[in-house]
């Protein structure tokens, strides 16, 4: 077989794993056969691009680096300081941003040094210095209602996690729960969507010091001109969290009212998920607030990853080229196909369908749990997750749903006839599952029954339909 650059590359880091550690050796290669054979459906999962990998795998990793770019307090970063440069100045261009912030290890890091930004920004206070001066861990909880005394009534208003929130917006079990008195905006019962009235009346009675906008399970987009607006009238800092839909604007498919950089005074992503690179966190803001996010380290940050930071500048640097536009535009096509075909199965979906890049299925019709379904489709081999509807009766761990998305499948080159022939398998293992029962006679959560049979008839149908799509087909292993 041909040992191009690729497979050369990656055959040789495994050989020499392999001569220290044989077990890791052997799950790295697992995994990427796990990865070939199955449909991802995760909205939240992608394949980041060799090279953007490989930029991960290098020196960089050894280098301790905390400061910015030319004002480090370790010596010898200047070619850390090459690679955050370049990283900071392919976000800005990519997105029209003025300043981009690109040390943050996840999207709760990027959130973590955007909430404390506008803290920062907004008060100077004994107990904030000592935050800021120290890790955000190590704070007790004295030290967390002294700063909160400190800084008055600090509140927060955000999407619902049973609208398609995310935890990190506030919510008691994440930190952010802990700096701000939160309180959550919803969807219309009816339709499933923003109504941007009741948020603006929430705003008025609330008058929160940050409007949050941003989700993680909301199959639409949000108008960011609208929501500045209502920010404004309250005199509240708007942030938007685009860790889900990023790759959507750096493609140029949410524009105008729907691009949240030239509306937001504070945005945060990963670098993950649509965007396509390596698992991480970024922070784009103007001006004004630029010094405090780049305080990030040491305010709540550890030390920056200089690798992951060559990673980001690497795939950022593909995000720029014309294609990227058309893959953006490619995942939005498949996922609004994918929602149509399950329409046409009979499937249940919040909001009725998509504009972004994901699909929330409802399964109660088919009388499951979002648990039982996700573990029904994984034998299936579909890779979904579990995810909570609005007004979700059975809560946040079993779930009333599937969530499901485009950008990895949209990856491998899959278009929207195999789209509906994903919506087709779905919908077959869906309705041929069953809810089991518990140990004591009654109908479980968790327990479900499918034919064995008919999962690996399923499964084999997923992994022809992937037979013309290869993963990494320069990339050969054995």
């Amino acid at each position: 077989m041909p040992r191009n650059a690729e497979s050369t590359a990656f055959r040789s880091a495994l050989e020499v794993i392999r001569g220290v550690e044989p077990r890791v050796a052997d799950a790295i290669g697992a995994e990427l056969a796990d990865q070939r054979e199955s449909l991802k459906l995760i909205a939240s999962e992608n394949y980041a691009s060799p090279a953007t990998l490989l930029a991960m795998g290098n020196w960089l990793s050894d280098k301790y680096a905390e400061g910015t770019v030319g004002r480090r307090f370790y010596a010898g970063c200047q070619n850390v300081d090459t690679v955050e440069a370049l990283a900071a100045e392919h976000a800005r261009e990519l997105f029209g941003a003025a300043h981009a912030y690109v040390q943050p290890h996840s999207g709760i890091d990027a959130n973590l040094v955007a909430f404390w930004a506008i803290l920062a920004d907004r008060v100077e206070s004994p107990a904030l210095k000592k935050a800021q001066a120290r890790h955000v861990n190590d704070l007790t909880e004295a030290d967390w209602f002294a700063l909160r005394r400190e800084l008055g009534d600090q509140r927060m208003l955000g999407m619902s996690l049973d609208a398609g929130g995310h935890l990190t917006h506030g919510f008691r079990p994440n930190i952010s729960g802990k700096m701000f008195d939160q309180r959550s905006y919803g969807t219309d019962p009816d339709t499933g969507l923003v109504d941007y009235d009741r948020v603006a009346e929430a705003a008025r009675e609330f008058r929160p010091l940050v409007l949050v906008a941003g989700y993680s399970a909301y199959p639409r987009k949000i108008n960011f001109r609208i929501m500045r607006e209502i920010a404004d009238s309250v005199g509240a800092t708007f942030m938007v969290d685009m860790a889900h839909f990023a790759g959507l604007v750096a493609g140029k498919v949410f524009t105008g009212d729907f691009d949240p950089v030239p509306h937001a005074h504070i945005v945060t992503s990963t670098t993950h998920k649509s965007l396509r690179g390596p698992r991480g966190g970024l922070v784009l803001c103007g001006p004004e607030l630029a010094d405090q996010v780049d305080r990030g380290c040491p305010m709540v940050l550890g030390g920056p990853l200089p690798h992951v930071m060559a990673a980001k500048a690497v795939a950022l640097a593909e995000a720029r080229r014309p294609d990227f536009a058309d893959y953006a535009r490619q995942i939005v096509d498949n996922a609004q196909a994918l929602a149509e075909g399950l329409l046409r199965c009979g499937a249940k979906l919040v909001t009725g369908g998509t504009d972004n890049h994901l699909v929330l299925i409802d399964v109660t019709g088919y009388g499951l749990t979002g648990r039982q379904a996700e573990q029904a489709l994984l034998d299936s081999g579909i890779v979904t997750n579990r995810n909570a509807v609005p007004q979700d009766p059975n809560g946040a761990w079993y779930t009333s749903g599937i969530r499901i998305g485009t950008p990895a499948l949209t990856t491998r080159g899959l278009g929207t006839a195999e789209m509906d022939t994903t919506a087709e398998l779905i919908h077959a293992v869906l309705s041929q599952t069953s809810a089991g029962v518990g140990p004591d006679g009654t109908a479980s959560k968790a327990k479900y029954v499918l034919d064995p049979a008919l999962a690996d008839k399923i499964s084999r149908q997923a992994s022809e339909l992937l037979t013309g799509f290869p993963l990494y087909p320069a990339v050969e292993l054995g």
